[in-house]
Parts: structure tokens; C-alpha cells; sequence
């Protein structure tokens, strides 16, 4: 078995700014730059034979370049049950067809359809039980969060590994839009 999922990495330019700002939450498990992205579809763990006929499938998806822009912050859960914040990425009718044409290549390859609704964000932290005044007030230092736009020519399959550092993930394999 094999724990996969298609995304948008962010370049290293926009991913920059994203690291001043990982400060102000004790305990927060900040990702380093090598680790943000954009999902457009978790696969969760696979057959190698299904990994293959996945790959086989992305590799299909055709789109032409466009450009996204990251714009706010939040979290995921609430109160003591927040676990996640993150930069929201600005509507991008494109980005929500590349994930949904990453939807279909899983179907293709008999992978379960994900039932819930496609949220595009860039995780920045995972969070254990934080004081919700902290996570508020980080959340309010930085709402004014807006990148540069910034052009997505392809995206990649990767796998996931857990660590005793969290998890790590791998490129394995890149499709060119």
C-alpha cells in the first residue's frame, strides 16, 4: 500500500513569505517550504496496482497554465478541536477543474469518490488541542494575507510517510499542464 495524493506545490517565492509567518501558536507543527501545497486530491492508501493505473489516468488530464493567488487564512475544527490553519487560495475556476478532473482519474482507477466539497488552502501548521484565543489571534495578525499570483504549469502525485516529525512527502511523479 502506498498513501498518495495530487497537488499544486508552491514556489519557493510564495512559500518564503509563508514561513515569517509561523510564529505564535505554542505547540503549532509548522511546515517547512518543501511541504506546502495545494491539494487537489487525497487518494489515501492505494494497491501499487491502483497507484499505477492512477498514474496512468492523471497522466491524461489536459489543462492550459493559470495562475492562482493565495488570499486569507483560517482553521479547520473549533475550539479545542482545531487542527489545522491555513492559507486560503482565491477563487480559480481552473484549479477547481484541474481537482475535478483529478476526481475522475481516482474514479477511473476504482479509487472511493471523495464525498466532501473540494476546499482549496495551502496548510501551514497542524495543531494538538491549542487555546483558541492563540489560534484567533493568529488568525487576526495575519488576515490580510495576499500573495502575488503565481502560474501552475503542471502538478505532481505524491506519497505521504509519517515521521516522528510528521509527515514527508515524496514527488513521484509530475504531469505537465
Amino acid at each position: 500500500m502506498i498513501r498518495l495524493f495530487a497537488a499544486i506545490a508552491v514556489p519557493e517565492d510564495i512559500g518564503e513569505p509563508l514561513l515569517r509567518r509561523q510564529h505564535g501558536l505554542p505547540g503549532a507543527r509548522w511546515r517547512p517550504l518543501e511541504a506546502l501545497h495545494i491539494t487537489l486530491r487525497f487518494f489515501g492508501d492505494v494497491q501499487e496496482r491502483v497507484a499505477e493505473d492512477l498514474d496512468l489516468e492523471l497522466e491524461r488530464i489536459t489543462s492550459a497554465p493559470f495562475g492562482l493567488t493565495l488570499d486569507s487564512v483560517g482553521a479547520f475544527g473549533e475550539g479545542p478541536d482545531i487542527h489545522a490553519v491555513w492559507a486560503g487560495v482565491a477563487e480559480s475556476e481552473p484549479l477547481r477543474v484541474l481537482a475535478g478532473r483529478c476526481e475522475t482519474a481516482a474514479r477511473r482507477a476504482r479509487i472511493t469518490p471523495d464525498g466532501r466539497a473540494y476546499r482549496p488552502h495551502l496548510t501551514m501548521a497542524y495543531l494538538r488541542r491549542p487555546d483558541p484565543a492563540d489560534v484567533a489571534a493568529w488568525i487576526q495578525a495575519n488576515a490580510l494575507l495576499r500573495s502575488p499570483p503565481f502560474a501552475v504549469d503542471r502538478f505532481g502525485l505524491y506519497s505521504t510517510h509519517q515521521t516522528s516529525e510528521g509527515s514527508r512527502y515524496v514527488l513521484e511523479r509530475e504531469y505537465r499542464l
